[in-house]
């Protein structure tokens, strides 16, 4: 069992079963951390999308809202968080700041005829760079 568990979540269906496994695996005197990531577009910085991300950080604190409260009869504690940064790299050093002990990920099945093309993804990337266990949940 893990004591600081974290699940980077992009809001779609399959993040349902990593959600239920971390649940499953996470201490009673535990954390499970839900963590959303917000990657900006370019390096703008005059302001003119400022509206643009306020709307997706308020739409994501909406649907973390609604993660959490699936979590609301956990043994243990829920936490969110929502931050701004490239995916992967986030991830990484969210769960290098928590002293997380595994990250539970969706992740998607690799295409027999294009495994080049899937080995780029994000799990791929965070399971190479994380500092603790990683489990993907298909």
């Amino acid at each position: 069992m893990f004591r600081q568990v974290l699940v980077p979540l992009d809001f779609t269906p399959k993040n349902e079963a990593a959600v239920a496994v971390a649940r499953s695996v996470t201490t009673v005197d535990g954390t499970l951390t839900l963590l959303h990531v917000i990657e900006r577009i370019g390096e703008e910085t005059d302001g003119e999308l400022d509206a643009f991300y306020a709307r997706l950080e308020e739409r994501s604190g909406e649907r973390m809202t609604t993660m959490l409260a699936g979590l609301a009869d956990a043994p243990f504690a829920t936490r969110s968080r929502i931050v701004y940064g490239r995916r992967a790299q986030a991830i990484v050093e969210v769960a290098r700041d928590l002293g997380c002990d595994l990250i539970v990920m969706s992740s998607h099945q690799i295409a027999p005829d294009r495994p080049a093309s899937d080995w780029i993804s994000i799990s791929h990337k965070v399971a190479i760079l994380a500092p603790c266990p990683i489990l993907l949940v298909k």
